[in-house]
């Protein structure tokens, strides 16, 4: 084997090992409903397709105060009817009769404004509204 050659399968594993070790550090939870990634060095909870869960403030653990034009902005992470509570990842019954995840008891949700995956932009908004961090 040449030099050259034998380089490239170097760099190759190197790549390789780098990256499986990149995927270990996002978790799936909630059957695959959420996530968590890296953004801004914390490891944030996302749902399935990347895009920033937050906390509220107003809210109570166990119970959504978030209706009306609040969830038109901020969209709860909808429970499927038959999602099941998996370790700090529990479900919600909202009023309207909707289901929707929270963590550690706070009920999560998304905000329209954040446009693509790894968006915080809700982060803080009216001081009421953080990003859901793991271990908070």
């Amino acid at each position: 084997m040449t030099f050259s050659r034998l380089h490239g399968v170097i760099l190759g594993a190197a790549a390789f090992l780098a990256l499986g070790s990149a995927m270990a550090l996002a978790e799936d939870y909630a059957g695959g409903a959420i996530k968590t990634s890296d953004i801004g060095g914390k490891t944030v909870l996302t749902d399935a397709n990347g895009m920033t869960l937050y906390t509220f403030d107003k809210d109570e653990a166990g119970k959504s105060n978030c209706y009306d034009q609040c969830a038109s902005n901020w969209p709860p992470l909808a429970a499927d009817a038959s999602a099941a509570a998996e370790g700090d990842f529990t479900i919600v019954d909202r009023t309207d009769g909707t289901k929707m995840w929270a963590y550690k008891g706070m009920p999560l949700y998304l905000w329209v404004k954040d446009t693509k995956a790894g968006d915080t932009t809700g982060d803080g908004v009216g001081g009421v509204w953080h990003t859901a961090v793991e271990g908070m």
